[in-house]
């Protein structure tokens, strides 16, 4: 999986939910960065889907999140998400890191699916826990991005229609 592009991506958003998200090391970062992939996606027509661990327990997907998303966020028990997103790169930022983000993308790994992993859109309540599980997940195959990464790959040039209003997004 050399580039990310718009074409042949999907953006999945694990678990970023009102309850969860006071606990996370970084948490305002993560959620800040998940939505300007979400803004970008939605501008580059890159489908998107979102989960929701227990949200009877934690509450729904944070509105800064939440409000940006094309489609309500499937509810889940496991894990893993219960996802088969469309062909392609799965690019996914989301919580915790090192268990339900871990799980989601060591299942699409061995379902044989392309996975990025955006690295400052993802977190966990303490940062050794989210260091380890990025670590493991790169010796997976799983490619470590950013945000910024994600996006300008998405563009792909700067003659993209798109590319004043999404490069913003990002400064």
């Amino acid at each position: 999986m050399p580039l990310i592009t718009a074409a042949g991506s999907t953006l999945l958003v694990v678990d970023l939910q009102e309850r969860l998200m006071p606990a996370i090391a970084g948490g305002d970062a993560v959620l800040e960065n998940a939505g300007r992939l979400v803004r970008a996606a939605g501008r580059l027509d890159i489908p998107v889907t979102a989960t929701e661990q227990n949200p009877a327990g934690l509450g729904p997907t944070v509105g800064a999140v939440g409000d940006l998303l094309p489609e309500p966020a499937i509810a889940k028990t496991a894990f893993a998400a219960p996802v088969e997103p469309a062909p392609g790169t799965v690019v996914v930022a989301g919580c915790e890191a090192h268990v339900c983000v871990l799980q989601t993308v060591l299942t699409l790994r061995a379902r044989g699916r392309d996975v990025a992993v955006v690295s400052d859109a993802v977190g966990s309540r303490r940062e050794t826990s989210r260091e380890r599980a990025l670590d493991r997940m790169r010796a997976h195959g799983v490619d470590v991005v950013t945000t910024e990464m994600v996006v300008f790959e998405w563009l792909g040039t700067s003659e993209d229609p798109a590319f004043r209003e999404v490069q913003k997004l990002i400064k």
